[in-house]
């Protein structure tokens, strides 16, 4: 039998009665119903429940589903870019200002740009004039060097390597990851895992992720095995070449629909992919039926929004809020605005990664769950020496109520991962692999960052990089067996294009 996961509307149901606990809405009334008529809770870790439901208990579960989707939530957190900027009190006053507008940017003799020219731009409502600052004359402008091929390629580097330190250990619980670590030696966790070494038994209590294991422990790494959290880099990349940075939501649905395969998507991605090919069109797409909502996907495609903004973490955040709104709402779409304008900091090379963590604060509502939770997870890694102290309060914080997938409990470890190794590429990716909950995500998304502020392929250490033989595996289209190389000479084209 086949089980299509992430869209049996049986397991949408469960997922969605959680997530309107968590946005604000009552629905004790329309879980009672489910109960009452034999409905279970969504399946804790796979995608769908083992057992096919019964037509009647589909049929209610696609009405509730409705009327959850009719609650009102007592919480501001607003989707529209317009509504939260207006809730941000410290939204990055500066942009990037448009090639050949008011201002010629000199070009480097084989007529690459070699550099963005930022400038401060005027809030509104504020009155202009005096000496600068906020709302003030509009000072020089000031060059942000573009970062070279090799800071990108350090920084895809970092994607796939945090990428696969995670993948044999997703969706294990916490105590599990420690333990498969620690039976071989490599805890704190400081390379690849492996199986060699561990006893039996504990491999049979805590079988590592069976499609990745093939692909991901030490003794079997042949080049980046294919995952979402590269594949969605690479759509983005592909996305950028075809519609420049002045893409609508509607072209990232229409690039899914030509290059990525359904069977690539999961969780808010495969719900979004269905409702558009149902007629369903964005940003609608990203709340009919979609309690995955508020979950990590569009997070994990955020990079490239960085990458191509060097020093401009408000367009950054603004091309990440185009392509989130496809498939989230609320705080979904805020880690991926975050995530951006850390990246597009980070990608400056002149901000440490404190700086760059500040900056991705600004451009999200300060009273919003996310915030709240990253100023939390900062603040318990600049606290305490011991990493394990910082993730079991994180733990003990959110996984009562957050499925292991959600936004707000992984963004808040990638924070307090790169923070606590103070942006070090090592401490940053084994910290945030080692936190647990998505794994090759965060580790994926921590080894960004940290590899563009290494700035260098040759500052990544051997035993992470060599075993990647600069080779890629994906289903995208014109991608697959790409060198890293490659990709960030590609990545270097659309920061650079005007």
């Amino acid at each position: 039998m086949l089980r299509l996961t992430w869209v049996q509307p049986e397991d949408l149901l469960g997922h969605e009665l959680c997530q309107a606990r968590q946005d604000g809405r009552e629905p004790s009334a329309i879980q009672a119903r489910w109960r009452a008529a034999g409905g279970a809770d969504a399946p804790s870790r796979a995608g769908a429940s083992p057992d096919r439901a019964s037509r009647y208990l589909r049929r209610l579960a696609e009405d509730l589903l409705d009327e959850l989707a009719d609650l009102p939530s007592r919480l501001d957190e607003p989707t529209e870019l317009a509504e939260i900027k207006a809730l941000c009190p410290d939204w990055p006053s500066y942009g990037c200002a448009p090639v050949g507008a008011d201002r010629a940017v000199p070009r480097a003799p084989d007529g690459a740009l070699p550099s963005r020219v930022l400038y401060t731009q005027p809030r509104a409502g504020v009155p202009q004039g005096g000496t600068g600052g906020r709302g003030g004359t509009l000072p020089a402008p000031v060059s942000v060097p573009t970062p070279t091929p090799r800071a990108y390629q350090a920084a895809w580097l970092g994607r796939a390597v945090g990428c696969l330190l995670g993948k044999p250990v997703e969706k294990l619980p916490l105590h599990a990851i420690r333990e498969l670590a620690r039976a071989t030696g490599n805890w704190p966790l400081n390379n690849y895992f492996t199986a060699h070494g561990v006893p039996a038994g504990l491999l049979a209590a805590h079988p590592w992720n069976r499609r990745s294991a093939p692909t991901s422990l030490a003794e079997n790494i042949d080049g980046m095995p294919e995952d979402d959290d590269l594949n969605y880099p690479l759509l983005n990349l592909l996305l950028l070449q075809r519609r420049t940075r002045d893409f609508t939501t509607a072209d990232v649905a229409a690039l899914w629909l030509d290059e990525l395969p359904a069977g690539r998507t999961f969780t808010a991605e495969r719900v979004a992919y269905r409702n558009l090919l149902t007629g369903i069109e964005p940003p609608h797409t990203a709340r009919h039926r979609n309690p995955f909502r508020e979950w990590i996907g569009a997070l994990i495609r955020a990079d490239a929004h960085g990458w191509t903004n060097p020093g401009d973490p408000v367009a950054a955040a603004e091309q990440a809020h185009r392509d989130a709104t496809l498939t989230h709402t609320a705080n979904g779409v805020y880690a991926a605005m975050f995530t951006a304008a850390v990246i597009a900091t980070a990608a400056t090379g002149t901000h440490d990664v404190h700086a760059c963590l500040r900056a991705g604060r600004t451009v999200i509502p300060p009273r919003s769950r996310l915030a709240q939770a990253i100023d939390h997870a900062v603040g318990l890694a600049g606290t305490h020496e011991d990493f394990e102290t910082v993730v079991d309060e994180l733990h003990r914080t959110h996984s009562p109520t957050h499925h292991w997938v959600h936004a707000i409990p992984n963004t808040a470890l990638i924070a307090a991962a790169l923070t606590h190794a103070d942006g070090d590429f090592t401490g940053s990716v084994c910290r945030a692999v080692s936190g647990g909950w998505d794994t090759d995500s965060n580790g994926a998304t921590a080894g960004s960052v940290a590899g563009l502020l290494a700035g260098d392929p040759d500052a990544l250490p051997d035993r992470w990089t060599t075993p990647l033989k600069n080779r890629l595996a994906t289903s995208v289209a014109g991608f697959d067996g790409t060198g890293f190389d490659a990709l960030a000479h590609l990545t270097h084209l659309e920061a650079t294009r005007s």
